[in-house]
């Protein structure tokens, strides 16, 4: 039997002093506990509570902050390209740092309060079953209810109070960010400048093509013509109107890619079905196009069926033709919406 088996009852508890236990080991009992200056001054505890409360102002001020940069500068397509970068790396600029100030506000009002001005004496108590008696449930929520008492919050009205407001207030950029999940697109994804007769041109360096410069097995990355850097809205068309265009044996096509391709040649869209990422991987033996963000992957021969991975639709194709000179011209817009998948699209 080991030494520690024979050793005494000890004494537990906020009071228990030094006992010796045996020959070579001694319990200490707990520290004298050492008072802080704000719990002897109160000029010192005042202190203290005006810190806390500009912390919690401070959460306040950011949460407004964050809410005057998402209203008051506004993300304006119809600007110039370089006013809507700037207008959106400024609201991006002042919407983190309210975001920061809001949360690091709470964050360390509430450490500072803890460290100063909350009770920090330890005690022990016995150790008890899991489930203890009626009387014992009762003493607890008592325990609990002086904790609440002693915490000071209900004597220190300016403490609650802003740590209230600045709550109340912390919430409501991401409810209001919420906001950009709607509203419903409509009909919008499947407005693109894409038109019949709209020539394909190289992105980015620019020019036509001729069905006659494509081999089998090239890829081009095209834009519509009359595109031009300094539109209003001209990220936005162009990221709507991006398109994959690859060349392949005419044989390989299934029936419902034909339609739309013009001796081999198809041009399907840039944008995932699935999260929106830039669709730009090609393997030339296999026919598949691959998204490099969650790597689903469509099969260019069975007119960008999904193969594999968490999209569930093909991507969308730009039916293709040639005018007069040659050159490769859209028949049609796209012939279903683009980008991500919606529940309007059943």
């Amino acid at each position: 039997m080991s030494e520690t088996q024979n050793l005494p009852d000890v004494p537990r508890g906020a009071d228990a002093g030094a006992v010796a236990v045996s020959d070579q080991f001694q319990n200490p009992g707990l520290p004298p506990h050492r008072h802080r200056v704000t719990d002897v001054d109160v000029v010192a505890a005042k202190r203290a509570e005006r810190q806390v409360a500009t912390l919690f102002g401070i959460s306040a001020l950011g949460t407004l902050v964050a809410l005057v940069a998402y209203f008051a500068v506004p993300y304006d397509s119809t600007l110039g390209f370089a006013d809507y970068l700037g207008r959106v790396r400024l609201a991006n600029l002042l919407l983190g740092l309210g975001l920061f100030l809001a949360l690091f506000g709470i964050g360390a009002g509430a450490v500072h309060y803890a460290k100063t001005l909350m009770p920090d004496e330890e005690q022990t108590e016995e150790r008890h079953e899991i489930r203890g008696s009626d009387e014992d449930r009762r003493a607890a929520v008592d325990i609990l209810t002086e904790g609440a008492e002693e915490s000071g919050l209900g004597r220190r009205p300016l403490i609650r109070n802003s740590l209230i407001g600045a709550m109340a207030l912390a919430p409501l950029p991401a409810v209001v960010l919420l906001r950009d999940l709607g509203p419903l697109p409509g009909n919008k994804l499947s407005e693109t400048v894409w038109e019949k007769g709209t020539a394909l041109v190289r992105d980015p360096e620019g020019g036509r093509i001729k069905a006659s410069d494509l081999v089998q097995g090239s890829v081009v990355h095209v834009v519509p013509e009359g595109l031009e850097e300094g539109d209003a809205g001209y990220l936005e068309e162009k990221a709507k109107a991006a398109v994959l265009l690859v060349r392949l044996d005419p044989d390989l096509l299934a029936k419902e890619s034909q339609t739309g391709a013009y001796q081999g040649i198809v041009a399907y869209s840039k944008i995932c079905t699935h999260m929106g990422c830039p669709v730009a991987l090609y393997e030339q033996q296999t026919h598949h196009l691959l998204c490099p963000c969650h790597q689903t992957t469509f099969d260019l021969t069975q007119n960008c069926k999904v193969i594999f991975g968490p999209g569930r639709r093909p991507l969308p194709q730009l039916p293709i033709a040639v005018d007069d000179a040659g050159y490769l011209v859209a028949s049609e817009g796209f012939n279903q919406p683009i980008g991500p998948s919606f529940w309007e699209r059943g």
